[in-house]
């Protein structure tokens, strides 16, 4: 079986993840890098002393997902069509490969914070056409 150096790479994830690791050679003289994360099936899995996984890609996409969604139909649709869209299109981006990854209590805030700041800025803008200084306690 041939192997492709070019997608495959070492991580090290244990109590001895800091050390650094002797390189691994093939049979045809190539080195296998080691590296501080790794993207497996769209997760981001991050070196560290526990298996640990990197939200910063999903909340990433969420984002851009939803401003995508929002720039589009934001000013001309209601604001239940907007979150409805947002739920059935941008949250399974989100959510993808959270069931894989251990969330402690600083991951799941983190999350929250990303939908709880998108939510104020839909109504933000919602609410700036009809009523600008809602906007202002809202988003203040």
């Amino acid at each position: 079986m041939a192997i492709n150096f070019k997608k495959t790479c070492c991580m090290r994830i244990g109590p001895r993840c800091d050390i650094n690791c002797a390189k691994i050679v093939s049979l045809t003289g190539k080195d296998l890098p080691w590296v501080t994360d790794i993207r497996y099936l769209g997760i981001h899995i991050v070196r560290s002393r526990l298996f640990k996984c990197s939200l910063d890609m999903a909340k990433r996409s969420f984002s851009r997902a939803a401003n995508a969604v929002f720039s589009k139909i934001g000013r001309f649709a209601s604001e239940e069509v907007v979150l409805k869209i947002i739920h059935s299109k941008c949250v399974p981006i989100f959510l993808y490969g959270l069931e894989a990854c251990p969330l402690n209590k600083a991951d799941l805030n983190s999350l929250d914070f990303v939908i709880n700041r998108f939510l104020a800025n839909v109504n933000c803008s919602l609410y700036a056409i009809a009523r600008p200084s809602v906007c202002l306690s809202v988003c203040l």
